[in-house]
């Protein structure tokens, strides 16, 4: 059964910021200069655990916005922002123009189609010369698990025969494709940086059963069909993983990318 836009909040706090946000994160605290800043805008912080970080390493001076994806999601992050005594100001409201010289947009979560409507924001609430960071998956990501549902899907005559498959490959944007879209809203002079992370999972009941999976990726890749059919396609997946891998762990790799750029 699909869990509760409340649910999946918590679920998102407990698991997938370790899980999953880090990850992509990292790169921000690798290649994301913060150190001239004196605002930071951060575009669906999630439940805040990288937003807090960033105020624990930055000047007291620099003040730190969040914007969060949803209202529940934006209540766990104000309490853990309350507990921690943080001056992190979590929000859903619409910023002015040109009202932050730095802009982290964390769109990692996001589906491919608003990718740009998220840079254009971005370059909206950005003064110029700001500098931008944008996360996302790549292409490249999750093609061990896609060639496995292109494979059940086409065996219980599913998802048009595996053609929803094909498309969960094509829909992923390539490096040229997002610079090309940050370059058509506003960016300059940008940079793409990516890490090859690898997800791994003791069977194909764990990899399934995960948060990661069952909650956030499957429900979205399995949107077109019926509560059965996608129970029946995980049970499958579930089932393939194991015949195909035996003993072995089953994992998949994402490309987790940064750009940077600046608002022109």
């Amino acid at each position: 059964m699909a869990k509760t836009q409340k649910e999946l909040a918590f679920l998102r706090d407990l698991y997938i910021g370790a899980d999953w946000t880090r990850r992509f994160t990292d790169l921000i605290d690798k290649h994301f200069d913060l150190s001239e800043s004196e605002n930071v805008l951060y575009i669906n912080a999630g439940t805040g655990e990288h937003a807090f970080a960033l105020r624990e390493r930055l000047d007291e001076k620099v003040s730190i916005f969040a914007t969060c994806e949803d209202d529940d999601i934006l209540h766990i992050a104000r309490d853990k922002a309350a507990a921690m005594r943080s001056d992190v100001d979590f929000s859903m409201i619409r910023f002015e123009d040109e009202a932050f010289d730095s802009v982290i947009v964390d769109a990692s979560f996001t589906p491919p189609s608003r990718y740009e409507e998220l840079v254009e924001e971005a370059v909206r609430v950005a003064t110029t010369g700001a500098n931008i960071g944008v996360l996302s998956v790549t292409a490249g990501s999750f093609g061990e698990i896609f060639s496995l549902l292109w494979e059940v899907l086409f065996n219980e005559d599913l998802g048009e025969h595996g053609r929803a498959a094909e498309e969960m490959i094509s829909e992923l944007p390539t490096l040229t494709m997002i610079k090309d879209t940050a370059r058509r809203v506003g960016l300059e002079n940008m940079q793409a940086y990516v890490a090859n992370e690898v997800f791994e999972y003791d069977d194909g009941a764990a990899f399934v059963s995960s948060p990661l999976v069952a909650d956030f990726l499957l429900p979205v890749w399995l949107v077109t069909l019926d509560e059965e059919d996608q129970q029946r396609v995980t049970d499958k997946l579930s089932q393939l993983i194991d015949s195909e891998d035996g003993n072995l762990s089953f994992r998949f790799s994402v490309k987790a990318t940064l750009l940077t750029g600046e608002k022109g």
